[in-house]
């Protein structure tokens, strides 16, 4: 299993950043979500390893249907 790593960055106006690596598929949105709180999300960008991993397992549900 890959190594799992979180990155928060704080500028001096107080804005904040999240960077998560290691990560993939929907257990990434999971912990975004976790560590978000009642904070609101002003921009948001998936890497490509959300989308490879859930075409991989959308490909999965279908064979097994």
């Amino acid at each position: 299993m890959a190594e799992k790593t979180i990155a928060i960055e704080i500028d001096e106006a107080g804005n904040s950043s999240l960077d998560l690596n290691g990560f993939q598929g929907k257990g990434c949105g999971d912990v975004a979500k976790l560590l978000q709180g009642s904070d609101r999300v002003t921009a948001s960008k998936q890497k490509r390893e959300f989308h490879v991993v859930g075409q991989k397992q959308n490909a999965k549900q279908r064979q097994q249907s």
